[in-house]
């Protein structure tokens, strides 16, 4: 059920008391040296805004000129990430958030990653890191019916999933917190574009390599920073995804952390992890910056009923442009997927 103009008002008083003092308070100090192999030397890659919930804030992205790892710097803290990703997943914004992972479309998808991991493994015990709602497991169920699938997340959704019969034990937290207690139980675990939400991307292979039995499969699906349509579109290229993307891989990089943790590294692609949506999120971006804002709570003020209108109108009179860039999304599909366009990659790795 969309949330009622009686809610978010009782919600905006605790977002503006939150916003009295700023943004600045949000972040952590700005780093001096990559996260990832620790190196000095940095370069701005953008400057952006939050372009989905259009929360105020500044974020950036820094390169790393060593080895190509591009991160958000200065990171939030524990305090802006609460702030930022409350009522995305859950509260306000989690019918919109679980309709984005269901339908045909996001199944196919699923069930392309499941295929992917078949050639190497038929786990019997497979835990989904990040499940949020259990879409995927839903999905994974129906080409592998014998096997069992638990789920981990941060958010009370995962506890949803299992209520829902998507998965069979729910595992709310974080999983560097929890692979002790769960060592060596899993044959296979997957981490669906949930690498980049994380603070430590170290920490988080480790502890999946924990989860893992001997023989067991990682399988990790993340935004290419080295994206060629991450280039061209810049700041509006969706996979950017500020400010709850903080860590952007690259894929080599990815794949010799694996090997030092003791992984063999089976497969890594990007034709089949691409995503088909770059060009109609950008064209949704812009038409985000001439739109009147929404009623959302963390706005000062609830719109007024002309800018509510105006704010309709422009989107019916966007629909054919969105619609048009969707279907150029299909289009090159087969296209992009097949080049350094494409949008994401896959790694499939063995513990030994």
């Amino acid at each position: 059920m969309a949330a009622t103009s009686e809610q978010i008002a009782k919600l905006r008083t605790a977002y503006q008391a939150e916003l009295a003092g700023g943004t600045d308070r949000f972040f952590l100090p700005r780093r001096t040296g990559c996260p990832w192999c620790l190196g000095p030397d940095l370069r701005v890659k953008l400057r952006t805004v939050d372009h989905v919930q259009r929360k105020p804030g500044r974020f950036v992205l820094d390169e790393c000129l060593s080895c190509g790892h591009v991160f958000q710097n200065p990171r939030l803290s524990q305090e802006g990430l609460d702030f930022y990703y409350r009522d995305f997943y859950d509260g306000l914004g989690a019918e919109t958030t679980a309709r984005m992972f269901e339908g045909r479309g996001s199944e196919k998808r699923f069930q392309r990653s499941v295929r992917a991991l078949l050639p190497y493994t038929r786990p019997r015990r497979w835990l989904d890191v990040g499940t949020a709602h259990g879409h995927f497991p839903a999905s994974a169920g129906k080409l592998l019916p014998r096997t069992r699938f638990d789920g981990l997340d941060m958010g009370e959704s995962v506890l949803l999933a299992r209520r829902q019969g998507r998965i069979t034990e729910a595992h709310q937290g974080q999983l560097t917190d929890l692979a002790e207690g769960m060592a060596g139980r899993y044959d296979a675990v997957s981490m669906f574009h949930y690498l980049e939400h994380t603070l430590d991307p170290h920490s988080e292979l480790a502890a999946a390599r924990t989860a893992l039995d001997h023989g067991g499969h990682l399988l990790i699906e993340v935004p290419d920073p080295e994206s060629l349509t991450g280039r061209l579109l810049g700041n509006l290229w969706m996979p950017w995804f500020q400010p709850q993307h903080l860590n952007f891989i690259p894929l080599s990089n990815l794949c010799d952390r694996l090997t030092g943790l003791g992984f063999t590294v089976v497969a890594a692609e990007r034709t089949d992890a691409h995503i088909p949506v770059d060009l109609v999120c950008a064209v949704w971006f812009l038409l985000g910056r001439v739109l009147p804002p929404d009623d959302v709570p963390w706005a000062a003020t609830r719109p007024t009923r002309a800018a509510h209108a105006a704010r309709w109108a422009l989107v019916w009179a966007a629909a054919p442009f969105l619609l048009a860039a969707y279907g150029a999304d299909l289009l090159l599909d087969p296209l992009l997927r097949r080049s350094r366009f494409s949008n994401a990659y896959r790694v499939i790795a063995r513990r030994d």
